[in-house]
Order: C-alpha cells, then sequence, then structure tokens
C-alpha cells in the first residue's frame, strides 16, 4: 500500500494530475469510475479564496464518489495561502495539495506555482505554514527545477519533506521546458533513491500508454504515477493501465459508440456541474480530445466545438455513431 497520512492507496497508484478548466466534478467522477485511485481539483487561487469569488469557492465543491481527492491551492503569499487552507479544509478534501509546478507565465511571474522555484526560502516556509494550519495532510507538487543550471530537486524535496507534507510529486521538466523536450526521469529517480526520503514519490510526465506507465514504475522506481494531458478525451487511461499493471495484458480499445455514450456522459454532467453555456464551453476541448483520431472528421469536429444547443450537440453525437459504426 501507498499511505498519504491517513490515505490508503493501492500499490503503483494512478492519479489525475489537476489541470484547470480540465478537472471539474464531472471529470473527476469519470476518471475515477475509469480507475484513478485519486484525483484532484482544477488549480484554485489563493486571492479568489480570501476574496469570495464565486468561481474559486465553487471549484470547492467535492462529492463521495470522488474520493480520494485533494484539493490544490497556489499563490505567492505566504498568509494569502494560509487562510486559503484553512478555507478549503472546510470543504473536506481528503487533502491540500500545493501547486509549486504550474509554468504559465501570468502565475509564475508572480511568484506563484513553478515561480516558487525561485524562492526556495519562501517554498519552505509557505509550505511549513499550511502544514501547521490544518488537521489534514498537506502534498505538493513541484518540478525539477527551474530551467537547465537548476535541477535542484533533490535538495527541494528533502528541505519539503522536513516541513511536514506526507508526499510530493514532481514533474520531470524544468519551468524553462514548460511541457516540451524530454522529461527527465532520472531526476525523479534521484529524489526517490534518495536515502533520507521517507514520503511517497510520485512522477509525472509523458505518462501516455499502459508501456509508458509499466516503464515508469519498473525502471524509477516511483511510489505512484500521475497523468494529466494524457486522460483529456482518454478517461479509460487509467482502466488501460491498471489491467496492463496487473496482467500483461491490454484490454479491447472502446469502440465509437463506447466513446459517444462516454462523451454523452460527461457532457450531461458537466452542464450540471457548470451551467448549460460554460459546460458547453469546457467540454469542446474534451470533445475534439474524445473522436481526434477519426478520419475525415473536421467538419463534424467543427460543428461538435462550435455549436452552443444542447440538442445540436447531442444530434451531432447521435450522428458520429452512424458514420463510424465500425469503429
Amino acid at each position: 500500500m501507498v499511505h498519504i497520512g491517513t490515505i490508503s492507496l493501492r500499490p503503483e497508484p494512478l492519479l489525475l494530475a489537476p489541470m484547470e478548466d480540465i478537472t471539474d466534478r464531472s471529470f473527476r467522477s469519470i476518471c475515477r469510475q475509469m480507475g484513478a485511485d485519486m484525483v484532484y481539483t482544477e488549480f484554485v487561487p489563493s486571492d479568489g479564496l480570501i476574496r469570495n469569488i464565486n468561481r474559486s469557492h465553487n471549484k470547492l465543491i467535492l462529492t463521495d464518489e470522488e474520493r480520494p481527492v485533494g484539493i490544490q491551492l497556489y499563490g505567492h503569499l505566504i498568509e494569502s495561502m494560509v487562510d486559503a487552507a484553512k478555507i478549503a479544509e472546510e470543504a473536506k478534501p481528503d487533502l491540500i495539495d500545493i501547486n509549486f509546478g504550474c509554468p504559465v507565465r501570468k502565475i509564475s511571474r508572480r511568484g506563484a506555482g513553478a515561480g516558487m522555484l525561485c524562492n526556495i526560502p519562501l517554498m519552505v516556509s509557505m509550505t511549513e505554514a499550511i502544514v501547521r494550519s490544518v488537521n489534514i495532510p498537506v502534498t505538493v507538487k513541484t518540478r525539477i527545477g527551474w530551467d537547465e543550471k537548476n535541477k535542484n530537486i533533490v535538495e527541494i524535496a528533502e528541505r519539503l519533506q522536513d516541513t511536514g507534507i506526507r508526499a510530493i510529486t514532481i514533474h520531470g521538466r524544468t519551468r524553462e521546458q514548460f511541457y516540451k523536450g524530454n522529461v527527465d526521469w532520472n531526476m525523479i529517480a534521484a529524489v526517490k533513491n534518495n536515502p533520507r526520503m521517507k514520503i511517497p514519490v510520485i512522477g509525472n510526465g509523458d505518462i501516455i500508454s499502459p508501456q509508458t506507465a509499466k516503464e515508469a514504475f519498473d525502471k524509477f522506481g516511483v511510489d505512484g504515477l500521475m497523468i494529466g494531458r494524457a486522460a483529456i478525451g482518454k478517461p479509460w487511461i487509467f482502466r488501460e493501465i491498471r489491467q496492463y499493471l496487473d496482467t500483461g495484458e491490454l484490454p479491447p480499445p472502446l469502440t465509437v459508440q463506447e466513446k459517444v455514450e462516454l462523451a454523452r456522459f460527461q457532457f450531461r454532467k458537466s452542464i450540471e456541474v457548470k451551467g448549460e453555456k460554460r459546460g458547453i464551453l469546457e467540454m469542446r476541448r474534451h470533445f475534439s480530445a474524445y473522436f481526434k483520431a477519426l478520419p475525415n472528421f473536421k467538419d463534424i469536429r467543427i460543428r461538435l466545438v462550435t455549436s452552443l444547443d444542447v440538442h445540436e450537440i447531442n444530434t451531432i453525437l447521435d450522428r458520429i455513431k452512424i458514420t463510424y459504426p465500425n469503429y
């Protein structure tokens, strides 16, 4: 078993990464059904919570079908992050995760997200203050360093562990890389193999298939894997990976009929969670990903991701089933 504070996960757990405008309640619940062992909210800004911004507070709404679920917070000020952590704790998540990894410029240039990699003392002080302020497990998600010359994750991980965090997730790229270039799994392994490290080390970055997941566990020895972009439009990747890890065999691929019904279910949940207009807009990226492999799909895709009418979208989904009966 892998233990994150009071949370017990099966060996080689698979976690859904927090992603803005992606991991809302609808997507989290589907990924749990598809085999994710734990899921996380979208990024929750500390300023939005302490200023009572509705959109930020709505991200704290959790359901039992998602558990175990973590709320991920980001911010650049210790006091604001501590206050936000206390607010988030009231939503009764299973843990609070601190975002020290988001590379997006509007976040990192303020010193939040991966921007905190430029101020390790502040990162450590903030983490320590949050750990002291709440009564549930606190974890961190970060990167291997700011740039190629500053891959200092081994030292960072030790210092964060000393603050009392219960697990660390490491994306194997620097902030400078964003999501480009190679993932340095050797740096993640260096943290895992550090004899001082006692908490679970979760690897993240380019886990796109059952085979890459197995290699990460077998070759680099991480305690768990966090999967992000590869789950968009393919939430069943968790089920595929789990079967491959357990049996060495791949499950049969989903048919278009099955994908349509899963997309329709997520679409319905998205509207329930975020209302019709926002639910439609935020499903567009998912719709494109669900059916991207279909041939001659451009015209249908354009209609699917431009319509603002629920009935029309459901009609287009029905049309996909008719047009591609043998896929």
